[in-house]
């Protein structure tokens, strides 16, 4: 049950991975057949961002409603719908809703999937289930950039957006064989359905275990209904909190990341590479760096700290940016390698820090009463600024150039540096509850 939870959480991060990525493929295509603006440009692509905003809110209403297994269902059959719609397409706006709907789904699941997979796996094992939907998710960045180039040749861009189906039917069948979260079962006093589903995931308990993991669950949500009103954000112990967590995912998404994934081919245009082929070529490079140093990462958030990673992560991508910045100045065959390595450090230096680590010290900060919460704030906040970047950034270019654009991006990544080297707190080996405990400390 356990592996089959994993592979379910897998393929919801791989959706989410591919409908943010395929588009990169596709758009040299879309914009010939359909010719459209710059800015009608940006808010095709960013529309998937704008319906993760909405997404994210419909989760953090309806998980604890309806939940979570429904909830993920509705995603797929969100997902499957929105991948067809793309592929079927007939102008623009068609396209703009049907992304819109896909929007939707990779905000609801985002949060939903995640909060699915930490309520079912055993204590010891949710740190790498979570973690490998993070990782899937650069998977599906890659898989999209590799189904781009194999269809290139044929400019079967609908092909590229209609096969997101495939993954999507897949989840919605095996959604259906999947338990509820016990956590969610016993807020609904179906206790001894809890208890069954805990005993399938983890069958090496007693009885008496699994009673008391379910006593435990229904005695943090009696504590929870009275300390997770709204009103308790603007306290000391947690305000700062979420300043600094909504600090972060704005500084991630202004460090440029989004635009990159999204319009990778036209970057590489800029810095020089001649021909869609090889534009989708050296974008297939980004998306192998990205998954490589995503795993990279799942092993030094734990050896070398958080704090370490958020400030060299923040350096290493300024460093990088103002590399691309000086090669796109010229935009010349010869210093499109350089530009190429530059982008290739961008990507390593994001994955090892800026990727993961928002969303990382997002469920380790907020006290465990807030933590839903607190993880749709800071989740609106990211999807909101996620939108306004891919909006803005084939305007920026169209009016200022590519140059000047990546220099931007690398002053939000200097600003970040000196952010993170004054607010970033340390939390390896630090237990949820003595975290707690130190902002409570803190407020007093």
């Amino acid at each position: 049950m356990l592996i089959y939870l994993v592979a379910l959480a897998a393929l919801f991060g791989l959706l989410f991975g591919f409908d943010e990525g395929v588009i990169a493929g596709a758009l040299p295509h879309i914009t010939q057949v359909f010719d459209i603006s710059a800015g009608e440009e940006g808010f095709m692509t960013a529309s998937v961002p704008l319906g993760a905003v909405a997404g994210a809110i419909v989760a953090a209403v309806f998980a604890d409603r309806l939940g979570r297994r429904l909830v993920l269902f509705l995603c797929s059959v969100l997902f499957a719908i929105g991948a067809i719609a793309s592929g079927l397409s007939h102008n623009e706006w068609m396209l703009i809703f049907a992304r819109l709907i896909l929007g939707i789904a990779i905000g609801a699941s985002a949060m939903a999937a995640p909060m699915f997979l930490a309520e079912l796996a055993p204590a010891r094992h949710r740190g790498a289930i979570v973690s490998a939907f993070q990782l899937m998710i650069t998977v599906g960045i890659l898989v999209s950039y590799l189904l781009s180039y194999a269809l290139d040749p044929l400019g079967a861009w609908r092909w590229m957006l209609g096969l997101g189906a495939v993954p999507a039917v897949i989840c919605l069948l095996g959604i259906l064989r999947a338990p509820e979260s016990p956590r969610w079962l016993a807020m609904r006093g179906r206790t001894g359905e809890a208890q069954e589903v805990i005993a399938a995931v983890q069958p090496h308990l007693t009885d008496e275990e699994t009673r008391r993991i379910v006593d435990d669950i229904v005695h943090s949500h009696s504590v929870e209904t009275h300390t997770s009103g709204w009103r308790a954000f603007l306290s000391d112990e947690v305000r700062p909190i979420v300043f600094f967590t909504i600090a972060a995912f704005l500084l991630q998404q202004v460090s440029g990341i989004n635009a990159i994934i999204y319009y990778a081919p036209t970057i590489m245009g800029h810095a020089g590479f001649d021909g869609i082929t090889t534009q989708l070529a050296a974008t297939v490079g980004v998306g192998v760096v990205n998954v490589l140093l995503t795993i990279v990462a799942m092993y030094a958030v734990d050896k070398f700290g958080r704090r370490p990673l958020f400030i060299i992560g923040f350096i290493g991508t300024a460093i990088s940016l103002a590399v691309i910045a000086v090669t796109m100045m010229e935009s010349t065959p010869h210093l499109a390698p350089v530009a190429l390595v530059g982008l290739f450090a961008y990507i390593a230096f994001f994955a090892i820090s800026l990727g993961p680590l928002p969303w990382l010290y997002m469920s380790e900060l907020f006290p465990l009463a807030l933590r839903s919460k607190g993880m749709a704030m800071a989740s609106v906040a990211n999807w909101s600024c996620n939108f306004l970047v891919v909006f803005l950034f084939p305007v920026v270019v169209l009016y200022f150039g590519a140059a000047a654009t990546f220099a931007i991006f690398c002053a939000f990544c200097t600003i970040g540096a000196i952010y993170a080297w004054r607010y970033a707190p340390e939390t390896k080996g630090v237990t949820l509850e003595d975290i707690e405990k130190q902002h409570a400390m803190a407020a007093a």
